[in-house]
C-alpha cells in the first residue's frame, strides 16, 4: 500500500509541476497577479509529493520488501541499516529519484527564503524550475520507474554493489546532488532573468547565495568522493581523473567563476552577460554528468549500468535546457547592458582573469574526458586520455590562478595601481619564498613539484590573512583585532574559502612529491622497512561480518623501536554478490598517513602487502572542509540571510516590475 501510495505521489508530483511550469510563466507575461501567485503553493506541493514518493522508497528498503524489484535488486536482508537506507540511491532509478527531489527542493526553498524577490520574477524562477522537474519526473516514471513490483516477490535480495556498503559512500551522492543539482536555480534565475531582459545588482545578490549553497554541498560531496576513493580502493590515490569524477569537478569550477563573475555584477553591474552565460554552463555541465554516469558510454565504477536509450532521453533533456538557454541567451545578451567601466589594472580585471582561468581549465577537462568517446566514434580509432594528460594540461591554470587570487583581492574596484596593491603582500611572498626554500633543503628527493607547491599554497594562506588584515584599517594592533571580529562574515568567508585552496595545493603537491610505496610478499612474523617505518605481520586470520566474510592483516607499525600503531588491513568477500572488496588500514598523522593493504595468499606462502607512506594526505581535505567552511561563512553573511534589496526602497515601473 506504501509503495502504490509513493507511486501515485510520483504522478501527482508530475502534474502539478506541468502547472507550476505553464501558469505562473503566463501570469508573468500578462501580468495577472493571480496567476504569478500559483508558483509558490505548487512549488511546496510538488516537493511534498515528491518527498512523499522518497520516503515511501526508503520505507521499501528499510522494511526489505523484495516484492519491489529496486529492493531486490538493490538490497539484502542481512545488510546494516545505514547500508539498506543509501540502497535507495545507490542505483539508477533511486538516485533519479534523489535528483528530483533536490531540485523540487529548491524550488520550495526558493518560496521559503525568497520573500523579497519581485513577483515576476519569482513566478517566472519557479516556472523555470518546475520545467526541470517536469523533464526528469517524466524520465522517471515512463523510463525508470523505481515502484515496479515482481509478480512472486524471492525471499531475499541481490545485495548493494559492495563497493557502495561504505560510510564515504552512503553520504558523498546527497552532498554531490544537493550540489550540481542545486545549480539548477542559478540556471533558473539566468533564465528568469533572459525572459525578463534585467540583470542587475539585486539580481547578483539573489543568485549568489543558491550558488553558494551548490558550490559548498559540492565541494564537500567532491571531498568525500575523494577520501572513499584513496581508503577504499587500495590504491593510495585520491583522484583518478576518471570521467565520472570529472562530471562533477566540472560544475564546480563553473560555479566558483560563477560565484566570482556576480560579485562584479553586484558591486559594479558589469559582466551582465558573462555572468548569466557561467550560470546556464555551471547547470549545463552538470546535465552532462548526468548524461555521461546514465548514458552508458564509459565504463566506471561510479557509473550505472543502464540502458543506452535512457542516455538518449537524457541527451534530450540536455539539448532543450542547455540549448534553449544558450538560444535565448543569444537574442538576449545584448539587452544586459554593462554600466561599470574599470581599467586593466582593478579587481575586476583580476576577477576576469579568475574567470577565464576557472572556464577554459572546465573546458580542458571535458575534452580530455570525452576524447575517447570523439574519436572512438568519428576516427575509429581507441584512445585512453589518463592522469597524465589532465596533470600537464590543467595544472599550470591552478598555477597561474594561484599566483592571481592574493593579488586580486587586494586590489580596489574600478582603478588601481599594482604596485600600491603589492606592497601590503610583500611580507606573505618572502614567507612563501622562504618555505619553498626550507621545503627544497629537506626533501631527500630533488623534485620541483614539492616546494612549488608549498610555495604557492603559503602565497594563498598568507595573502589570505594579508588581505583580512587590510580591512581592518590601520593603528594598535589590538584595535586591529578587535575590529577583525567584527568583520562581515563574507570578508571571513573569502579568507577561509581562499585559505582552503592554499592548504590543498600543500596537500597535493607533498602527497605526489614524496609518497613512497612498497610492494612485496610477506610471511606471517616478518618485518620489513618502508621509508624509515618497520612493518610486522603478526598474523592473517579470517572473520565473519555482517554481510561479507573478511580476511584481516594483523601488523604492526613501529619507527626506531617505538611502537606506532597495530592495524588491521582487510580483504572482504560478499557472498551474495561474490565481490571482493579491499579495505585499507590507514594510521592518519597531521605530517603523514601510514597506509596498508592486505592482498591474496600466494602460491608460494605469505600474503601480498602494500605498504605506502602518505605526506600531507589530510592536507587535502581538511582544505576542502577550510573551502566549504568560508562558503559556509559567507552563507551566514547577513546581507544573504535579509532579502536582497530589502533595505532599499523600491519603486514600481511600467509592467508592475519593481525597480531598485
Amino acid at each position: 500500500m506504501i509503495t502504490e501510495l509513493g507511486h501515485v505521489a510520483l504522478i501527482l508530483a508530475l502534474a502539478v509541476a506541468i502547472v507550476q511550469t505553464i501558469v505562473p510563466l503566463i501570469g508573468a507575461h500578462k501580468g495577472w497577479t493571480g496567476w504569478m501567485a500559483v508558483a509558490a503553493p505548487a512549488a511546496n506541493l510538488q516537493f511534498a509529493f515528491v518527498a512523499i514518493s522518497f520516503a515511501a522508497l526508503t520505507w521499501a528498503f528499510v522494511t526489505s520488501d523484495f516484492s519491489l524489484h529496486l529492493v531486490w535488486a538493490n538490497s539484502h536482508s542481512d545488510k546494516p541499516m545505514l547500508y539498506k537506507i543509501s540502497g535507495v540511491w545507490g542505483n539508477h532509478e533511486g538516485s533519479m529519484l534523489l535528483w528530483v527531489l533536490t531540485v523540487a527542493l529548491f524550488g520550495a526553498m526558493a518560496v521559503w527564503f525568497g520573500k523579497g524577490l519581485p513577483p515576476r520574477l519569482k513566478a517566472r524562477v519557479l516556472a523555470v524550475q518546475a520545467s526541470i522537474g517536469v523533464a526528469f519526473l517524466g524520465f522517471i516514471i515512463f523510463t525508470s520507474n523505481p515502484f515496479l513490483r515482481l509478480a512472486q516477490p524471492p525471499f531475499d535480495g541481490r545485495d548493494l554493489n559492495p563497493l557502495l556498503q561504505d560510510p564515504g559512500l552512503a553520504f558523498h551522492p546527497p552532498f554531490l546532488y544537493l550540489g550540481y543539482v542545486g545549480l539548477s536555480m542559478a540556471f533558473s534565475f539566468a533564465v528568469a532573468a533572459l525572459i525578463e531582459g534585467r540583470v542587475d545588482a539585486a539580481w547578483a545578490r539573489w543568485v549568489r547565495p543558491w550558488t553558494l549553497a551548490a558550490w559548498i554541498f559540492l565541494t564537500i560531496g567532491i571531498a568525500l568522493g575523494s577520501w572513499w576513493a584513496y581508503y577504499e580502493l587500495g590504491w593510495g590515490g585520491f583522484w583518478f581523473w576518471d570521467p565520472v569524477e570529472n562530471a562533477s569537478f566540472m560544475p564546480w569550477l563553473f560555479a566558483a567563476a560563477l560565484l566570482h563573475s556576480a560579485i562584479v555584477v553586484e558591486k559594479r553591474e558589469s559582466l551582465k552577460s558573462w555572468t548569466i552565460l557561467l550560470a546556464i554552463l555551471a547547470f549545463g555541465f552538470s546535465l552532462i554528468g548526468t548524461f555521461i554516469v546514465r548514458s552508458g558510454i564509459i565504463t566506471s565504477v561510479h557509473s550505472f549500468a543502464s540502458d543506452p536509450t535512457r542516455g538518449v532521453y537524457i541527451l534530450g533533456i540536455l539539448a532543450f535546457f542547455t540549448g534553449g538557454a544558450l538560444i535565448l541567451y543569444a537574442f538576449r545578451a545584448s539587452a544586459m547592458e554593462a554600466r561599470g567601466v574599470f581599467s586593466m589594472v582593478s579587481r575586476e580585471s583580476a576577477l576576469v582573469v579568475n574567470n577565464i582561468l576557472l572556464a577554459v581549465s572546465s573546458f580542458v577537462v571535458f575534452i580530455g574526458t570525452i576524447w575517447p568517446l570523439v574519436a572512438e566514434a568519428f576516427m575509429d580509432r581507441k584512445l585512453s586520455v589518463g592522469p597524465p594528460f589532465f596533470e600537464a594540461a590543467f595544472t599550470p591554470f591552478m598555477v597561474v590562478l594561484a599566483i592571481v587570487l592574493p593579488v586580486g583581492a587586494m586590489l580596489p574596484w574600478k582603478r588601481a595601481r599594482l604596485g600600491r596593491a603589492m606592497r601590503p603582500l610583500l611580507p606573505a611572498l618572502v614567507l612563501a619564498v622562504l618555505v619553498a626554500l626550507l621545503v627544497w633543503t629537506m626533501q631527500t628527493s630533488r623534485t620541483i613539484l614539492g616546494p612549488v607547491g608549498f610555495l604557492l599554497g603559503t602565497w594563498l594562506v598568507a595573502g589570505a590573512l594579508t588581505d583580512l588584515m587590510g580591512r581592518t584599517g590601520r593603528g594598535a594592533i589590538g584595535a586591529r583585532l578587535g575590529r577583525l571580529a567584527r568583520l562581515p562574515r563574507a570578508d571571513w568567508g573569502k579568507a577561509t574559502a581562499h585559505a582552503g585552496v592554499g592548504i590543498t595545493f600543500m596537500g597535493i603537491a607533498g602527497l605526489m612529491a614524496w609518497d613512497s610505496e612498497d610492494i612485496r610478499v610477506a610471511q606471517i612474523g616478518e618485518t620489513f622497512e618502508t621509508a624509515g617505518y618497520e612493518i610486522t605481520l603478526n598474523d592473517v586470520v579470517r572473520e565473519q561480518g555482517p554481510n561479507y566474510l573478511t580476511t584481516v592483516g594483523i601488523m604492526d607499525v613501529r619507527r626506531d623501536g617505538r611502537l606506532i600503531a597495530t592495524l588491521r588491513p582487510e580483504k572482504r568477500v560478499y557472498p551474495v554478490q561474490a565481490m571482493p572488496t579491499t579495505e585499507a588500514a590507514i594510521n592518519g598523522g597531521f605530517w603523514r598517513d601510514i597506509y596498508l593493504v592486505i592482498g591474496d595468499p600466494q602460491e608460494g606462502g605469505g600474503w601480498a602487502v602494500r605498504t605506502f607512506i602518505k605526506p600531507f594526505a589530510n592536507w587535502i581535505w581538511a582544505g576542502s572542509i577550510i573551502m566549504a567552511l568560508g562558503g559556509l561563512l559567507s552563507l551566514t553573511d547577513r546581507r544573504f540571510r535579509v532579502a536582497a534589496g530589502a533595505a532599499k526602497a523600491r519603486r514600481p515601473v511600467p509592467g508592475g516590475v519593481p525597480a531598485e
